[in-house]
């Protein structure tokens, strides 16, 4: 994944899209390699403490990219969020 900076302060709606976009392909990558890890682990590829290992290190990503991903659908949301109008 590419640096994550947390400061969205001069990102428009587009930049922050493009990120979810990137975010979005990170957690795709992260799922193709959790198949993989546990597909190698049933082919006895690798041994029980790799796959422990392995498994450890994608779930701290997987957390991760939940947590980006929660950031971003806020910060889309308050550019996206009209206030309401009182009318009187």
């Amino acid at each position: 994944m590419a640096p994550w900076s947390e400061d969205f302060s001069t990102f428009g709606l587009d930049e922050i899209l493009r990120t979810q976009a990137e975010n979005r392909a990170w957690s795709k990558e992260l799922r193709r390699r959790n198949n993989d890890l546990v597909n190698s682990r049933l082919a006895n590829q690798i041994t029980q403490a790799d796959y422990v290992a392995d498994r450890k290190l994608v779930h701290e990503d997987s957390a991760e990219c939940r947590r980006r991903a929660n950031i971003l659908d806020s910060q889309i949301s308050r550019r996206t969020v009209r206030p309401l109008v009182r009318e009187s």
